[in-house]
């Protein structure tokens, strides 16, 4: 279907305004189909005049405008004019819908468990009008009214409060605030519901029946967290959540982490966690939860007007999210977490030829819209409004936002109402800031540099900023700068570890000096063994430590007190390796060194998933296996010093499964022999350990079949097809590859797993055909596909492990055609841009080496 331009949406927004949706469902049909009934209420600013209506229907069955019966052959794709507009207009079309298998839509889902059936809708971005014929577009906005004739015995929500239930399986509900078409959405089937309340909201969750006792479980804690966020979102805004109930429901085979329909959220029921989660998994689900109720304000009570805003939604919501989850929860590490994982999706996704600013001036149709949800609209744009906050002043900036709010109630917003709110509230023009940081592609790098006296103290320190030349934009930056000494030292409370001896916060202008800013009260300071820039984690930039600190790396970093300081070290050293700057080597030294002795879950698991990363691809066939066994060595040292059935210890063991080429003991955890004390080898380690051992070959079709027989759920059948994508077999490859390619029948997650599970680097010469097989068939792909189930299957099909020349070329290809559809465009491009550092880090030589003498040294305590 065409999608819609910000041009044709102005123009339609200028000549309407759409007073209400009345939106009656029936999904008592088949399997296949619904039928939808939607009236349509709306003003015309010009009678006499003609626009458009968005529906996607299988068959329009009938139309009338004011009355009068339109031609339902006059559709054209997923266009249906209205000419001869009233100055009051009412619109009605009766269609039958197809139910989709993608996610997107209304998605029918089959639970493999025990059978049942399970719909839920998503209308985002543009899918409104796959339920029920709209004006699909962000900026006309209008209550929505919903009535629902399901089975009987099946449960119905949507946004509003269920109003009645006149005869059963009918279900009404009350009309909404004014909501945009691409938040509106409905659950319907046999799902399980827990009730409860918080300060005057009703609240429930939702999830299918076949895990219900796991929800049981973990409901009180998903309870706690909302009620901890509302509290909290309410004490930051002054304004009161504006939609009546709050429901979240899990469901399954999402696409996203989430949906902030207000009303309703719906989740990814993989956070109806069913297996054994390190701490980090679950404080990823309550930064969800919380990065979702700030949508609540930021996307729904205000939405931006078109998608060139989209960062009024994201970046806010993911600031708040990991604000409010760090302030008002338990886990109050929260921003440790955004700065080692976050921050690398925001990084990586602003070095590539792909990048884009916060808030481009112009986002020309939806499509391109999709491809800006990303780690920039994400990770860059919370990064920008914590600087932001660092520089106005917490006050200041909630000052602002409630103006913003007062404004905008119910309606649509751009970057310009957003900066002239806080302009009024801080008193100072923001104009050249937003130019900078929102306006402007591209990520600084800070470097420390240091000159001593002789007697070992600071005659200068200096920061330098740069850009990349493609992008050459200095910024202004408020950062910290901590000097910390050798650790080991108690503090003043008695307790071990280092801390800062000092910390310093800096201001650096970026048209002083050529980007270099000299730290002038630290002259005379005597030196510390380690300067870190950018402690606290204030400003989105990499850094780069001076040679001294660089070199205290290894041997200070376990002895850092504040997660968030180790965090900042760890990905600058893994920033440096994806740069090029320094060898994988010397990144396993520090693993080998530091990690053993992290206590943050999520330093461990994150760290050990991106090194692996880096040595799956920076290393060829002769370095990979060195460096695996170092890695799975580190992991054993996690083991035994783990507490038995904590987060630490499931999160080495997932590493030491993805990293050990020891089979047999891999088959004796399976049977329950040799397992570390403590260890739940449950249905989901049960399925990482069956995965390495195909990829090994030690594992085949059938202990595949065994262990799907054992595991009769949507999450087995996924692991299933994963495992069977990755066994090492000719057929079996050709099996997986056509359910990528050509398969149009299994849903978006089945062939997403087969994505995953197809390339292994151990396996380049079995799939070496399938590298140009990638590069010819994936445009046809994208033709049998939906935009975001296309961009998801061309992003993990992608042939990762090839890292040759050859690739590169054939990507070059690809990329000169002119027929590509926007987001394998973009997939190419970034993903050919990571072999290019592949293919320079290999050029490097970086083979792994010994361990360090640091490494070594930090070993013996020194």
């Amino acid at each position: 279907m065409p999608s819609l331009t910000r041009a044709a949406a102005a123009e339609r927004a200028a000549l309407l305004t759409v007073e209400s949706y009345d939106i009656a469902l029936d999904l008592t049909g088949g399997a296949d189909r619904f039928r939808s009934t939607t009236t349509v209420r709306f003003r015309s600013a010009i009678p006499g005049a003609g626009t458009f209506v968005e529906v996607s229907p299988v068959r329009l069955l009938g139309v009338r405008l004011n009355g009068v019966a339109l031609d339902p052959a006059a559709l054209d794709g997923n266009r249906l004019p209205l000419p001869g507009l009233l100055a009051g207009n009412t619109l009605t079309v009766e269609a039958e819908m197809a139910y989709s298998n993608t996610g997107e839509g209304l998605h029918r889902f089959v639970d493999p468990a025990d059978g049942d059936t399970y719909l839920y809708a998503q209308s985002f971005l543009d899918n409104a009008q796959r339920i029920f014929a709209c004006f699909d577009q962000p900026d006309l906005k209008a209550p929505v009214t919903l009535a629902v004739t399901a089975p009987p015995g099946w449960t119905v929500a949507g946004n509003g409060s269920l109003a009645e239930t006149p005869a059963p399986g009918v279900w009404r509900f009350a009309p909404t605030p004014p909501l945009a078409t691409y938040l509106v959405t409905l659950i319907a089937g046999p799902y399980h519901v827990l009730r409860a309340e918080h300060d005057g909201i009703p609240l429930g969750l939702y999830c299918r029946r076949s895990l219900a006792g796991h929800l049981d479980r973990d409901a009180e804690e998903i309870l706690t967290v909302t009620r901890q966020c509302f509290d909290r979102l309410h004490e930051l805004f002054d304004v009161r959540y504006p939609f009546g109930k709050y429901d979240q429901a899990f469901v399954p085979e999402f696409n996203a982490g989430a949906m902030e329909n207000p009303g309703l959220v719906t989740f990814r029921d993989d956070l109806v966690y069913r297996s054994a989660v390190t701490d980090s998994e679950r404080e990823l689900r309550a930064t969800v939860v919380a990065h979702e109720l700030a949508h609540m304000w930021f996307g729904d009570l205000v939405t931006m007007r078109w998608w060139d805003d989209l960062w009024l939604n994201e970046s806010f919501a993911e600031y708040l999210g990991t604000r409010v989850t760090a302030e008002a929860t338990r886990f109050d590490r929260a921003w440790t977490t955004f700065g080692l994982r976050r921050k690398a999706w925001g990084y990586a996704a602003d070095q590539r030829p792909s990048t884009h600013p916060v808030a481009p001036t112009e986002v020309a149709d939806a499509a391109q819209a999709l491809l800006n949800f990303d780690g920039i609209s994400y990770a860059k744009g919370a990064s920008v409004l914590r600087q932001l906050v660092a520089w106005l002043g917490d006050e200041v900036f909630r000052a602002g936002l409630r103006d913003y709010f007062t404004a905008h109630r119910f309606g649509n917003a751009t970057l310009a109402d957003l900066l002239a709110a806080l302009s009024a509230s801080s008193g100072r023009d923001l104009t050249d800031w937003a130019e900078l940081w929102l306006r402007r592609a591209g990520v600084n790098t800070l470097r420390t540099e240091v000159r001593l006296t002789d007697d070992g103290r600071y005659a200068e320190v200096a920061v330098v900023q740069t850009a990349p030349p493609e992008h050459p934009v200095p910024r202004p930056h408020r950062i910290g700068i901590g000097l910390y000494d050798a650790p080991g030292n108690a503090d003043g409370n008695g307790s071990t570890g280092t801390r800062p001896r000092r910390r310093v916060e800096v201001d650096l202008a970026p048209a002083r000096d050529g980007g270099r800013t000299v730290v002038g009260e630290l002259a005379g300071e005597r030196a510390a063994r380690l300067l870190l820039p950018n402690d606290g984690d204030l400003t989105f930039a990499k850094v780069r430590l001076d040679p001294g600190s660089a070199a205290a790396v290894p041997a200070m970093l376990p002895g850092l007190v504040d997660p968030l300081a180790r965090a900042v070290l760890w990905s600058e050293a893994l920033d440096a390796v994806t740069d090029g700057d320094r060898p994988v080597a010397e990144l396993l030294a520090l693993v080998e060194a530091a990690l053993p002795a992290e206590p943050e879950v999520i330093l461990v698991a994150d760290v050990l998933s991106m090194v692996c990363s880096l040595v799956d691809r920076y290393l060829d066939a002769t370095a990979r296996p060195s460096a695996l066994a170092r890695l799975a060595t580190t992991c054993d040292r996690l083991l035994s010093v783990a507490e038995p059935g904590g987060s630490r210890q499931l999160a080495a063991a997932r590493a030491l499964v993805a990293t050990t080429v020891q089979e047999a003991r891999l088959v004796g955890w399976l049977s329950g022999t040799g397992v570390p004390a403590g260890l739940a080898v449950d249905a989901d380690l049960r399925w990482a350990v069956l995965g390495r051992l195909v990829v090994l070959g030690a594992a085949g079709e059938a202990e595949i079949a065994a262990e799907e027989a054992a595991d009769r759920s949507a999450t087995g059948a996924e692991r299933a097809a994963a495992c069977r994508a990755a066994l090492p077999d000719a057929a079996a490859k050709e099996r997986a590859w056509q359910v990528v390619t050509m398969d149009g029948t299994a849903s978006n997650r089945l062939v997403e797993a087969s994505a995953s599970g197809f390339w292994q680097p151990e396996q380049g010469e079995l799939t070496q055909s399938y590298v140009e097989r990638y590069f010819a068939e994936m445009p046809a792909m994208t033709s049998r596909r939906t935009p975001w189930a296309a961009d998801r299957v061309a992003r993990l099909a992608y042939p990762r492990y090839a890292v040759a020349e050859r690739t590169r070329e054939l990507a070059a290809a690809l990329l000169a055609r002119d027929d590509l559809v926007p987001g394998l465009r973009r997939v190419v491009t970034d993903a050919d841009d990571d072999l290019r550092r592949a293919l320079a880090a290999r050029a490097l030589g970086s083979s792994p080496a010994p361990p360090s003498s640091a490494a070594s040294t930090a070993r013996r305590g020194g």
